[in-house]
């Protein structure tokens, strides 16, 4: 009996957090590891999303997201990185990358397996956040912020670096309300 009712609670949890779990981040994702990586779990916080390749001008930029990401991670804040080919600057393979990331930029923030950010082949996520934004990745470390309530979305170029004030500002008002 304790079972089934067991059983019954976690469905209805289930239920319960799917539905308030927002439709742009009902994903789940494969890290450079293998891992799943639910982005449900980080529903109510401010999520900067950014697509990433390790040969590319702006790979610099990792330091400063590492950066964002320690500061105020402890906060709510949730940096993640999806590696992508799609302008021919990332390596084979998610191992090589992850390699990369962790002995080069010595990188803690969550990094999923590579996948294509635009075009017809552009992740489903990747699709849902050009829907939310009105524009698509002109470049790598083209980045995404998403607001707390999981819908609002607001696009930066590559030429924003992750610390500027148009971005820390937004994550430190999104913060302060918590």
């Amino acid at each position: 009996m304790r079972f089934f009712l067991a059983l019954a609670i976690l469905s209805l949890s289930a239920v319960v957090f799917a539905k308030d779990c927002p439709p742009l981040l009902q994903h789940k994702f494969k890290t450079l590891q293998g891992a799943t990586f639910d982005l449900c779990q980080h529903a109510g916080k401010p999520i900067l999303v950014v697509n990433t390749a390790s040969k590319c001008g702006f790979t610099s930029q990792f330091t400063q997201l590492e950066q964002l990401y320690a500061k105020y991670k402890s906060h709510g804040l949730l940096v993640i990185g999806f590696p992508s080919n799609d302008f021919k600057q990332e390596l084979e393979d998610d191992k090589a990358i992850g390699e990369f990331c962790k002995l080069t930029y010595f990188i803690e923030f969550p990094m999923m397996s590579k996948s294509s950010v635009i075009g017809k082949d552009a992740s489903p996520f990747y699709q849902q956040l050009k829907a939310a934004s009105g524009t698509t990745p002109k470049w790598n470390f083209y980045k995404y912020l998403i607001a707390p309530d999981g819908k609002t979305v607001t696009a930066f170029s590559s030429m924003t670096e992750p610390t500027d004030p148009a971005i820390t500002g937004q994550i430190e008002t999104w913060l302060k309300k918590k």
